[in-house]
């Protein structure tokens, strides 16, 4: 069984999808983190702002192992990760590893921006997890202990944009994803209406 969760940054999709894949003991992706990976790796590699070529050439040698998860949670290694990913090369590069992950039993849970769409159009269950921009910069501001509300909003609606309105696999919702709106939902509260989600559809089957 596979799993997609995809939304925008900060909506909670990882908080939820982690949560789905320890109830059910399927194998849990971040493929967001892909992209971060990659996004650090080209800055690394030649700094900002990131060309194609160097972005191509790390999405193509990536080694997952050779990242710290610290390494990956700040605001500039976000922002490059959004960059990379509207490089069609890139996004080939990754898509091979991504699909052999779900392939895993018994069962998976991938959470991204385009894991219904693109990435496991045929997985049994999709799910958008979204929220209002302002409840996102909030979130994203308490999470990154950053004082200006601002900039971090500012941030916000510049990645929606550039994900939403990249040519290559957009940030949208799958046409058959159910809609998860967390802007006034806790935590638990979010990921019980995710968890009946996927149990609507296991006993359907």
């Amino acid at each position: 069984m596979i799993v997609a969760v995809d939304g925008p940054a900060a909506a909670g999709k990882g908080t939820i999808a982690r949560a789905l894949a320890k109830h059910l003991g399927y194998h849990f992706l971040d493929t967001g983190a892909l992209y971060r990976m990659v996004g650090l790796a080209a800055l690394r590699a030649g700094g900002a702002p990131i060309s194609a070529a160097a972005a191509i050439a790390a999405a193509r040698t990536l080694d997952p192992g050779a990242f710290a998860d610290s390494d990956l949670r700040n605001e500039m290694v976000a922002a490059a990760a959004s960059e990379v990913a509207a490089i069609p090369e890139v996004r080939a590069a990754l898509l091979a590893l991504q699909r052999a992950f779900a392939r895993q039993k018994p069962g998976a849970v991938l959470d991204g921006r385009d894991i219904g769409t693109v990435v496991c159009p045929d997985a049994d269950v999709k799910l958008f997890v979204t929220a209002s921009q302002e409840v996102r910069a909030r979130r994203r501001q308490q999470e990154l202990g950053a004082a200006d509300y601002e900039s971090v909003l500012a941030e916000i609606l510049t990645r929606d944009a550039r994900d939403s309105q990249r040519p290559v696999s957009p940030l949208i919702p799958a046409a058959d994803a159910v809609i998860i709106d967390t802007s006034d939902l806790d935590r638990d509260q979010a990921v019980a209406a995710a968890l009946r989600a996927v149990m609507a559809n296991r006993v359907g089957r």
